[in-house]
């Protein structure tokens, strides 16, 4: 063995030691400190052999801790998530008693209760002390991260490159910082909240900071359907009501997901963005990915690795990770209780309520699911996978009770931005080269809502209008929110809507809403409803929503002059005569007319598409749902989301004009050049371009794609074939075989432990290291 090798099994022996004496120390305190957890014998014991009997305590806890935990952790993947999070302590304490059961001469004894305490502080404190050896000994470090890469690259019988196995075509990770804004990204970086970002900007060999431009619905359910998988055809609002079944599609119940990404691959003929060697985290879709964990859409499947939970046994499987996340999961209930207490008390406007359920959902947002999908994206880099797509749901969450701009946000981003640094850190010990790129799906706009400023829900306006009862107070209109149904399906409950208005009352408006969008159905007018129908029925309907102050425009089909746009004051303006800064879209900025215009197309479209007013010069709208910050329809920031790409990658105006039609300009109807993508399709093949810069094209799938199944070896399409890009037809392809990189080889569904990950919230990141 050499000098080298005889140094870093001293040193790992050294880090192992210390571990086990500032462990058994702990043990020796916690002794002292609570009156029913002892480490003598009843007639009591001289120093040497207390320390001697904390010792044996410790090491016997720190080994079953390794061998056992995560064999119970799979064994009990089965329990929903969030039960297993509560879980933890008290396996955990469980296994602190097995190991005082295991001291000679039964000289070990504790409460069950003040075990689980014990063993809480035990975990946290091994895995302190593991990250501060790990930081002050950068070498070791860097070595750990050598082996995994090299461990992965032997068993996938890559051979040895004279780089450390980088000499490959680079991997691009895709993280998707939900519901952050382009202008809330560059006040944060530019105000210090987010110095990681900021020193992407500031390196001008680094990262570009790019907007891009929703559709009309701007919410997670279409942009990113649009963005993993190139369609979003159909998706006119988060919720809305298809008449030929009766029923509500929800973009974040699984069900509905699942059935939105089989009419997108169906439409596209391709599996999506992540079908060549991708992996899928934290996201509504699967993108067409293999490597699944908390996607929504494969919640329900069955299988091996199809299920949502799969992803929390690879980060639950490390102990010291449990125990740091729960935690830091009641440290946030505890944050978001004071916090919505102080809003209470200096009587905050606008606020919603925040009570019930809401603290924990936060906190499981912001917490959970930040660092389970931050571990299995540091698992895919060690892997060495070509694509990774990542969604980080804590902005968006908080935004929506506390608003875009509060001080409660603005902690959020500082904590997302130590989660990028610890990912753009790793990224300098894969397998291969990465490029990262952030993105966001939408922004959010500020203001109070609907039913706070009027009085009324939107609901009950309909129902006035149409000459229906009204509730003398007005009832609060449910949230949209990705991570509250993420929670319930952690807790195996139904997704909210999953029922709601499914086979209605024939004589009831089905009246639902996404953010500042509302959409009226009438089920028992068949197809979309018109104009006429509606006057002839309910003659005061139309009249009394375009004239509220509150509603912007309302969308509706004319049996005379086709669909019509209808706004205060009687404006009535046909859509195909829509223009951008004219009648009741003036408002609303460049590219609402197209957006109007493309949604109008729509089978599913409501029989009425009402938006609400839009303040330009405060940037408030007024939601319909319970949210102070929202998104889903046309007015401000939420239409603004970002790209912040590396500029060795294609510019994204380069790579549409690329994609345009021979002779054609990038510009918008009204000639203004654009700044960015337009619609979550372009910026689709954006990412794809970038892809095929770095890997070579990827590979279309049959229909058999959305379910997560391996892709097959299949030549390109010709020219002809209605899935090529424009600008790249008669391209010469040849068949290509979808070869991973080194580490791709595991088995569909197979759950690899992921690597400990400091938690965030941590002062010492980013250069804190586990």
């Amino acid at each position: 063995m050499s000098d080298g090798r005889w140094r870093r099994a001293g040193g790992t022996l050294i880090r192992v030691v210390s571990v086990w004496g500032v462990s058994t120390l702990t043990l020796l305190a916690l002794a002292g400190i609570l009156p029913d957890f002892q480490l003598q014998a009843d007639d009591g014991d001289t120093v040497t052999r207390t320390a001697f009997t904390a010792a044996w305590a410790a090491g016997a806890f720190g080994l079953l801790s390794a061998l056992v935990w995560p064999v119970l952790v799979r064994a009990l993947l089965i329990v929903p998530a969030l039960v297993l999070g509560a879980l933890v302590f008290f396996l955990n304490g469980s296994l602190l008693l097995i190991a005082l059961r295991l001291i000679p001469d039964g000289r070990g004894d504790a409460n069950p209760e003040t075990a689980v305490v014990v063993a809480a502080v035990m975990s946290a404190v091994a895995s302190a002390v593991s990250t501060a050896l790990a930081v002050r000994d950068d070498d070791a470090y860097r070595r750990r991260l050598s082996r995994l890469a090299d461990r992965r690259r032997r068993r996938s019988g890559v051979p040895h490159s004279a780089d450390g196995g980088r000499a490959g075509p680079p991997g691009i990770v895709f993280v998707q910082l939900d519901g952050v804004g382009h202008d809330v990204l560059e006040r944060a970086a530019a105000d210090g909240l987010m110095p990681t970002v900021a020193g992407l900007l500031a390196d001008e060999a680094g990262h570009r900071l790019t907007p891009w431009t929703t559709d009309w619905s701007s919410q997670t359910g279409a942009s990113q359907l649009g963005i993993l998988h190139g369609s979003n055809f159909d998706v006119p609002a988060f919720r809305w009501f298809e008449k030929e079944s009766g029923t509500v599609m929800v973009s974040s119940r699984p069900a509905s997901a699942l059935e939105l990404q089989r009419r997108a691959i169906a439409r596209t003929h391709d599996g999506g963005l992540l079908t060549v060697d991708g992996a899928s985290r934290g996201n509504l879709f699967s993108g067409g990915a293999d490597q699944l964990a908390l996607v929504l859409s494969m919640a329900a499947r069955l299988g091996k690795g199809r299920r949502s939970r799969s992803g929390y046994f690879a980060y639950f499987s490390d102990p010291a990770n449990a125990v740091r996340t729960a935690l830091s999961f009641v440290a946030e209930v505890g944050r978001e209780i004071g916090q919505s207490v102080r809003a209470r008390l200096r009587k905050e406007s606008p606020r919603v309520k925040r009570g019930g359920l809401y603290p924990f959902i936060r906190a499981f947002a912001t917490v959970v699911e930040r660092d389970v999908v931050v571990a299995a994206v540091i698992g895919d880099m060690f892997a060495g996978r070509t694509a990774v797509y990542a969604d980080l749901v804590a902005y968006d969450e908080v935004a929506h009770h506390s608003g875009p701009h509060s001080r409660d946000a603005e902690k959020v981003l500082a904590r997302l931005d130590r989660s990028l640094g610890l990912i753009l850190k790793i990224a300098d010990h894969t397998p291969r080269a990465y490029r990262i790129v952030l993105l966001s799906d939408h922004g959010q706009s500020p203001g109070e809502t609907f039913a706070g400023r009027y009085g009324l829900t939107l609901k009950d306006l309909v129902r006035a209008g149409c000459g229906l009862p009204v509730p003398r107070r007005a009832q609060r209109t449910r949230s949209a929110s990705e991570a509250r149904d993420a929670v319930r399906i952690a807790l195996r409950r139904p997704v909210a809507g999953e029922h709601e208005q499914e086979h209605p009352k024939s004589s009831d408006p089905v009246v639902l809403a996404s953010g500042n969008l509302g959409l009226l159905s009438f089920p028992d007018m068949e197809g979309r409803a018109s104009r006429e129908q509606l006057d002839r029925r309910h003659p005061a309907l139309l009249s009394t929503l375009a004239a509220h102050p509150g509603i912007g425009f309302l969308l509706v089909r004319s049996e005379k002059h086709g669909s019509v746009v209808l706004g205060g004051g009687g404006a009535e303006i046909p859509v195909a005569a829509l223009t951008d800064g004219e009648g009741p879209l003036a408002v609303f900025g460049a590219g609402a007319a197209d957006a109007v215009r493309r949604t109008d197309g729509f089978p599913h479209v409501a029989d009425v598409m009402v938006n609400s007013a839009y303040d330009p010069g405060t940037g408030r709208v007024h939601a319909f749902e319970e949210q102070i910050g929202s998104h889903g329809g046309l007015g401000g920031e939420q239409s603004r989301p970002f790209l912040l790409w590396p500029r060795t990658l294609t510019d994204p105006l380069d790579a549409m004009a690329a994609d345009a039609p021979r002779g054609a300009s990038p510009a918008d109807p009204a000639g203004v050049p654009r700044t960015g993508p337009v619609g979550a399709e372009a910026v689709h093949r954006v990412l794809a371009r970038w892809l095929r810069e770095l890997s070579g094209p990827q590979v279309p799938l049959g229909q058999e794609a959305f379910t997560g199944a391996a892709p097959p070896d299949e030549p390109f399409p010709d020219a002809s074939s209605p899935i090529e890009p424009a600008g790249e037809a008669g391209t010469a392809r040849q068949p290509v075989r979808s070869e991973g990189p080194a580490g791709s080889g595991a088995p569909a569904g197979a759950v690899a432990p992921l690597p400990a990950v400091p938690d965030p919230d941590d002062a010492g990141l980013p250069g804190t290291r586990g």
